[in-house]
């Protein structure tokens, strides 16, 4: 009998926010029980810490790079197939719900049957042809429900993360997703479900549910960027220091303390709904048939070494939770091994007993999934640039004085813009390489925090040589054309 899928993902939800990962103070018990059922991928690494370009390998098993999405609000390609265009025809009825970010987002396209969509703030990106005046399903829900826009035409984030619970958007998906289950419980399933939170605005119905007094903040909460760490990175941390996130002020660890308990909020609440999910599997008798992902797109610094948001090398951007539950599972285990998610495609299409595209990038995991072989190969992950927006700079006029104590307004504009590859050894090394020469080079085993950058001990350099080598022989395999030198 044909497995059917349940592909779960969030957007921006740290590896480390869940019992698997060893915090056992946010409450997530639904997680934590699919968790104990589950393959427990401990580093699972994303191809590019943001969010349209890691979405675009999740749905497409190929490098952003070579699917083109390198940067935020690019629209997928209609030439590149997606997952469920891959599935043999007419074997599975397919349904995308909720945060999409690959161009058009409220329509429906390639591929799936079903169509479910929150995000109403995308329509500048939208393709030529398409209707910006057309609504998301979740819109058409709260006029539904009585629930009018203040503006008159869209509903914002920000005034949606406001609403009540039981009219938010995790709530909707949840309903929704549980339904499409409901309908489809004959016949073989593909459905991918993608929640907003714990994305920001980092506000939401459970921003009370944990006192800032009683936060955690990060081991490496005061490991901030020294000036042996790139440009960027410091520009980063002066400008979340300096000016705050939003109106929000990150100045003293109160400031941090109240938004990381907002963010475990957000944590709490896509795990109340995702729970409803998961019983509504269960409820349809469909539990034992059908493999359960849970993943999410990035991370975020969320205070580690005094920083926020993604699109940094560090562990905290670039690791994600993943959970592969089995249909013939009957323990959870643990993988690991550095996992790159862009095998995932290739890993379902295989337990799927779908034929893997020779396009494909990734390759299955099914043999380490099923206990057959162990796993020691490096995962890549990429930068393309283009993100100062990050800390409120679109354009070089936009940079803010307390930016140019760092650097000149020119080179700074550089250091926002300069892409970058890395590779994450199987032997627990971290090497990222830039062309303009300012590399970060980390001990994992002894130092998982990545405190220290090595990249300027002379005695490392061969190290460095060989890890930018597999870095090539990656560029090479992939049609990677971006020049890294030492």
């Amino acid at each position: 009998m044909q497995p059917n899928l349940l592909f779960i993902f969030t957007d921006e939800q740290r590896y480390d926010t869940m019992a698997a990962y060893d915090n056992h103070v946010i409450q997530m018990p639904n997680l934590n029980r699919l968790a104990s059922e589950s393959i427990v991928v401990d580093r699972a690494y994303v191809t590019q810490p943001i969010c349209t370009p890691s979405r675009s390998s999740l749905l497409t098993g190929l490098y952003p790079h070579t699917n083109g999405c390198t940067k935020n609000n690019v629209s997928l390609s209609e030439d590149v197939p997606c997952f469920p265009e891959m599935l043999s025809h007419g074997e599975y009825v397919t349904a995308y719900y909720g945060k999409w970010h690959l161009g058009d987002e409220i329509f429906r396209q390639h591929g799936f049957d079903d169509w479910r969509s929150i995000e109403d703030g995308y329509r500048e990106y939208y393709c030529p042809g398409r209707d910006r005046t057309a609504h998301s399903t979740y819109h058409d829900f709260l006029v539904d429900s009585g629930i009018l826009p203040t503006d008159g035409s869209f509903f914002s984030r920000a005034e949606t993360a406001r609403l009540p619970e039981c009219h938010g958007k995790p709530a909707y998906l949840a309903r929704e997703a549980s339904r499409f289950i409901r309908d489809n419980r004959s016949r073989p399933f593909a459905l991918f479900v993608g929640f907003l939170e714990p994305h920001m605005p980092f506000f939401g119905p459970r921003d009370n549910q944990y006192d800032p007094a009683e936060v955690t903040l990060p081991p490496n909460f005061t490991d901030i960027p020294t000036a042996d760490q790139p440009l960027r990175t410091r520009l980063y941390h002066q400008g979340y220091s300096e000016l705050g996130y939003d109106g929000v002020a990150l100045r003293a660890e109160a400031d941090w303390r109240r938004l990381i308990a907002n963010y475990w909020g957000l944590c709490s609440l896509v795990d109340t709904h995702v729970g409803t999910i998961l019983r509504t599997l269960e409820e349809c008798g469909l539990a034992d048939n059908t493999i359960v992902v849970y993943t999410s797109d990035h991370g975020d610094q969320m205070g580690s070494h005094g920083l926020l948001h993604k699109g940094l090398v560090y562990e905290e951007s670039t690791l994600a939770p993943l959970l592969i539950r089995l249909p013939w599972q009957k323990a959870s285990w643990r993988v690991s091994s550095p996992v790159s998610q862009i095998d995932l495609v290739p890993t379902l299409l295989d337990l799927m007993e779908q034929s893997v595209p020779s396009h494909v990038q990734g390759r299955s995991l099914r043999p380490l999934l099923c206990g057959r072989e162990t796993l020691q190969r490096d995962v890549f992950i990429e930068w393309s640039g283009e993100d100062a927006k990050f800390v409120g700079v679109k354009t070089e006029e936009d940079i803010p004085d307390c930016m140019l104590d760092l650097a000149s307004r020119e080179r700074i504009w550089e250091a926002f813009n300069e892409p970058w590859r890395a590779v994450v050894s199987s032997d627990q090394w971290k090497f990222c390489c830039r062309p303009g020469g300012e590399h970060e080079l980390y001990d994992l085993s002894n130092d998982p925090g990545e405190t220290k950058n090595l990249a300027r001990r002379e005695e490392l350099h061969p190290l460095m040589n060989d890890l930018l080598q597999r870095i090539r022989g990656w560029q090479d395999d992939t049609a990677d054309t971006l020049e890294i030198a030492l």
